[in-house]
């Protein structure tokens, strides 16, 4: 089984933090947003992932190196493949073309899920939905008595079904998908200026392909900030229910109270403050005669006498007093001194 990550978009909506750090490596519950998609596949699949193609930008050397690391530590042979220009999710896709063969699982790394369906291998495909209360917003799919399904439509104005696709496939023969996303190349066949990967999906099923829903117990978007703290949330209560142990060794832990269920990473620093609920300080950061909940702290950042809710703070920040909802990006300072 092989895994094709498209992650190659600039993360608009989750700027400041993804200025410097592409979103699918910012830390929901002490762990970057691509590595626990891929875990999540994993476990859901019926046979064990041999590779791993990473769709990216310009991301550098370093990124790249990460992500090959992530790869080989789930016992993958790790790939990376850039896609140059923002052509769609059909493109995207399309750039991994060489891995297109066989079972594969095609996840955009903008999201997070928990289900606790097993992939059939005798499905032609599987497509990842979420029943949503106003499906308006979202490419939806529409399925048979059978449970298969047999139409994509992309943000209905009436109602035609209620089950959202999350941006999460598996084909059983992705050289069929390879030959319908090469003829909406062939054929320019664009909406909205790019090559939407639900066009060769349609072109699929009215040759006979049976696809079915895989539904899920909850979808986690991390496309902004509102929500991606939100999902730090739910995965810090997942990892709890687990028994996942979510204060590090190293981590010191002084004169402090820590509401659970919190993530304190490797050589964090808790002083004289109440941490929490639903709070990540990730590796080195210190947290100082604070008051911090439902907050992700990324790495070696600094907060000091202040008091904070809802809110995300980058690498290398410096907080001191004024309570504030934050959004701040990597290497801020902010200072009533």
């Amino acid at each position: 089984m092989k895994i094709i990550v498209p992650m190659a978009g600039r993360g608009s909506r989750l700027r400041p933090h993804t200025l410097t750090v592409p979103k699918p490596l910012v830390p929901v519950g002490g762990k970057p947003i691509v590595h626990r998609l891929v875990e999540d596949i994993a476990a859901v699949c019926s046979e064990p992932i041999d590779e791993i193609a990473f769709v990216i930008g310009d991301f550098g050397e370093e990124v790249e190196q990460e992500l090959m690391d992530l790869a080989k530590s789930l016992g993958a042979q790790g790939s990376i493949f850039h896609q140059e220009e923002p052509l769609g999710t059909a493109h995207a896709v399309l750039c991994a073309k060489e891995k297109l063969d066989g079972p594969v699982v095609v996840a955009f790394a903008d999201t997070l899920f928990k289900a606790d369906f097993k992939i059939d291998p005798a499905d032609d495909g599987v497509l990842w939905v979420k029943q949503i209360q106003d499906p308006s917003a979202f490419g939806v799919v529409k399925t048979n008595e059978n449970n298969e399904i047999t139409d994509f439509v992309e943000k209905p104005q009436t109602f035609v079904s209620d089950l959202a696709m999350i941006g999460i496939y598996y084909f059983k023969a992705a050289e069929d998908l390879l030959e319908e996303l090469n003829y909406l190349v062939e054929n320019n066949i664009i909406k909205g200026g790019e090559y939407q990967l639900p066009d060769a999906l349609k072109r699929l099923t009215e040759k006979g392909k049976r696809f079915k829903p895989g539904k899920v117990q909850e979808w986690l978007d991390c496309g902004n900030k509102k929500v991606t703290v939100h999902a730090n949330q739910r995965i810090l209560e997942f990892d709890r229910e687990k028994g996942v142990d979510l204060i590090h060794e190293t981590a010191t832990v002084k004169n402090s109270v820590i509401i659970p269920p919190c993530f304190i990473g490797a050589d964090a620093v808790i002083e004289n403050s109440v941490v929490g609920p639903h709070v990540s300080v990730n590796k080195a950061s210190q947290v100082l005669s604070s008051v911090v909940k439902n907050t992700i702290i990324q790495k070696e950042s600094s907060l000091a006498n202040t008091v904070i809710a809802d809110s995300m703070i980058g690498n290398k920040v410096t907080v001191k007093k004024n309570p504030k909802n934050l959004s701040v990006g990597d290497y801020c300072s902010i200072s009533e001194e």
